[in-house]
């Protein structure tokens, strides 16, 4: 291979992971630093560019850990340019993202469809992407209640045939199309609706933000509402309504880790340290059901952790940073080997537990802490940076830390580094890194660290876009078979 020829696998590669990085983080919401137009923007033009250069890579997207609002843009834009396809392309793409949507939460697939008719896509095969999906759904009934803007939409852009008569089908037609025509609904909810419009003892049989609307209707009390719709309130549901001065009736335990994590930082320091047993038990759970086959096997690791005030996050992601920073601090501890690991927060603190946004980013001095004998006195194994990338007390000084350490102190690379940034850099097109010899993925949620400290590996320069490609062909692999054994 030539000079020519190695340089342009290596330019496709980073503007692979540019890509995956941004859908990994960006939502076009304001960040900290960058307003939500800019956001937007700068994620407009990566997915037409990654879309039109690289269009296979575009759709094996969708089989990485992105989250579910680039995931639904990949399916809008793929679904919008398939004569830019070949035959075999759309089948491929086709599979993607029909698996694809049975993952992304059921609100974001209907508001996706709403796009679809906005946009007027209205080829065969997306109509019956939009049908299998539909038929695939546990309870259309349930749907059409809670998501009924968005059922009616997709019906009627399907054409989706609802006979007159009985059976299922049949009510939810009527209930979508001709209400008020039948006196009574077989389906459970579609009949509490028609009952709720007068009765009040029916409001608490409707999913929670529909029986919010009609509570308000009837002049209940908050109180009594929340009490009679508890049974039926999601985890999140709960965690919404319940007052930070009120202790909810959830099992922490079973939260997903960076959600629980947001929960724990929304608290009061006297309520987390009154509850600090129990608060650090549910991290702790959770952070060992999140690594899963992987606990205990990284040996030695040192994190540096972001708690600077950047890591408050904007009002539209209010300490998402940081709830990255304390989830993956739990992560990392069970991810080393016991009693090997050492975490280091930029403000100095040593209680995780009562961390705030504070301070400046001295990166630097951390990093150098961190590269330091740790537990049992040995250099760490791996050093996993979890921050912004705004190295500022001083400047620069993180980057050039790391520089001299791989370049004069451990050369053969004894010791792993690897950044993971949970904020998207606008006006860069992809997260901010510390140095160009360091790895850096962009991260949403911490859960996903294992696997992307698996993609930074690619960002070091040493492998092209051959390595990059069969990596991804590996996990769409995966995430096709996986989705044709469930089924």
């Amino acid at each position: 291979m030539n000079t020519s020829e190695t340089l342009a696998d290596l330019v496709a590669a980073e503007d692979v992971l540019l890509f995956v990085n941004a859908a990994i983080t960006a939502t076009g919401q304001r960040e900290f630093r960058s307003d939500a137009v800019g956001q937007r923007l700068s994620l407009d033009f990566l997915h037409a560019y990654v879309r039109v250069n690289y269009r296979r890579v575009y759709a094996s997207s969708l089989a990485l850990d992105i989250n579910d609002h680039n995931a639904a843009r990949i399916v809008l834009g793929l679904l919008e340019t398939a004569g830019e396809a070949s035959a075999e392309e759309r089948r491929t793409e086709g599979r993607l993202i029909a698996a694809r949507l049975a993952l992304l939460p059921p609100q974001r697939v209907y508001r996706l469809f709403g796009e679809v008719r906005r946009a007027g896509i209205n080829n065969r095969r997306t109509r019956a992407i939009m049908r299998d999906w539909l038929a695939a759904r546990p309870d259309l009934g349930h749907d059409a209640v809670k998501y009924r803007g968005g059922v009616k939409t997709a019906a009627r852009h399907i054409h989706l045939r609802c006979p007159e008569g009985a059976g299922p089908l049949a009510e939810v037609g009527a209930f979508l199309f001709r209400p008020g025509r039948l006196p009574r609904y077989e389906h459970r909810l579609l009949d509490a609706w028609r009952r709720a419009h007068y009765e009040q003892g029916a409001v608490a049989e409707l999913p929670f933000t529909v029986a919010e609307g009609f509570a308000a209707r009837h002049g209940m009390k908050r109180e009594v509402f929340l009490k009679r719709a508890a049974p039926r309130m999601t985890r999140l549901e709960r965690l919404r309504t319940h007052s930070v001065t009120q202790r909810p009736e959830i099992d922490l335990t079973v939260m997903p880790l960076t959600r629980l994590a947001l929960y724990v930082l929304s608290l009061p320091f006297d309520q987390r340290a009154a509850r600090r047993t129990e608060l650090t038990g549910a991290l702790r759970t959770a952070a060992r059901r999140a690594a899963g086959g992987h606990a205990g096997s990284w040996g030695r690791v040192h994190a540096v952790l972001d708690d600077s005030f950047s890591s408050s996050g904007s009002g539209q992601k209010r300490r998402r940073p940081l709830a990255v920073a304390l989830a993956g601090h739990h992560l990392l501890e069970a991810l080393a080997a016991p009693g090997a690991y050492r975490g280091l927060w930029t403000s100095g603190r040593g209680d995780a537990l009562l961390v705030r946004p504070w301070g400046p980013t001295p990166l630097g001095m951390r990093v150098l802490d961190a590269l330091g004998p740790g537990p049992g006195g040995a250099a760490p194994d791996r050093l996993v940076i979890v921050s912004d990338g705004w190295d500022n007390a001083p400047a620069g000084l993180a980057g050039e830390v790391l520089r001299v350490w791989r370049k004069r102190l451990d050369p053969g690379r004894r010791t792993a580094v690897v950044h993971v940034n949970p904020v998207y850099d606008a006006d860069g097109f992809d997260v901010r890194r510390l140095a160009a010899g360091v790895p850096t993925a962009g991260i949403r949620d911490a859960e996903d660290l294992p696997a992307l400290v698996e993609i930074a590996r690619f960002a070091e320069g040493r492998t092209g876009a051959a390595e990059l490609h069969a990596y991804l062909d590996r996990r769409v692999a995966l995430f096709l078979g996986e989705k044709e054994t469930v089924s």
